[in-house]
């Protein structure tokens, strides 16, 4: 299920494949970089890695190396003390956003929103209005665009002014969003026709309970468990 929310509040809640119909004029922005972990087993709790070519004698001086069937034995025995979370497909929105979500308001200053998103290191956040109802969506690409920052030679003065500007100036409203239990192919529909890197996750209340991005699917895929992906 899509929900749309503007500056008026809700204004649309429908099929996501009305998407393209809906929101015609939202702008395209580009995803965050995506930062992937391997999945070798981490030992560092018992001080060793089997994977090293020796094994740690009584005294603490590299002992003999290990063959290669002590080295999976040992690995084996590590899985069994600390087994792996339960593996399941991932169908669902709820399966892979995040739930804490970071905000702003769409009455703080550009300079304090952009600085928000650098400190801690985001593309994109939900715009809540004063009583914290959702109301549009800020990125960073959305910032960037050429033609809505000044000229390089401008006065100080007109950059200044820029980032003195509220919020619901530059974020991009209205601002799709889904459901928890919402499809991943559905939002992955979405996210196609909006050229948006995420979209918040709201309650049937229209609460905002979470922030699905681009790299949260992309993640899915590397990481386990494995994503079910079909084709249709």
């Amino acid at each position: 299920m899509l929900a749309v929310y503007g500056t008026s509040g809700l204004m649309y809640r429908g099929p996501i494949e009305e998407a393209r119909r809906v929101l015609p004029t939202l702008r395209s922005t580009r995803a965050r970089a995506l930062k992937v972990e391997t999945d070798r087993p981490d030992f560092a709790d018992s001080g060793w890695d089997p994977y090293a070519a020796h094994a740690p004698s009584a005294a603490g001086v590299p002992g003999e190396p290990l063959s290669r069937n002590a080295a999976v034995a040992v690995q084996a025995y590590g899985e069994v003390q600390r087994p792996s979370p339960q593996r399941q497909p991932l169908q669902r929105v709820a399966d892979v956003m995040t739930p804490e979500v970071v905000t702003v308001r769409a009455g703080d200053s550009v300079e304090q929103a952009w600085q928000r998103l650098i400190d801690l290191g985001l593309g994109q956040a939900p715009v809540l209005d004063a009583q914290g109802q959702l109301v549009g969506l800020l990125t960073r690409a959305e910032l960037l665009r050429p033609e809505r920052l000044p000229r390089l030679h401008d006065s100080a003065i007109v950059w200044r002014a820029l980032l003195a500007q509220p919020v619901s100036v530059v974020m991009v409203s209205p601002v799709p969003a889904v459901e928890p239990d919402t499809l991943l192919r559905r939002l992955a529909l979405l996210l196609l026709h909006t050229g948006l890197p995420g979209v918040p996750v709201v309650d049937m209340a229209g609460a905002l309970v979470g922030f699905v991005s681009r790299s949260d699917v992309l993640k899915a895929v590397v990481h386990d468990p494995p994503l079910d992906l079909w084709a249709g």
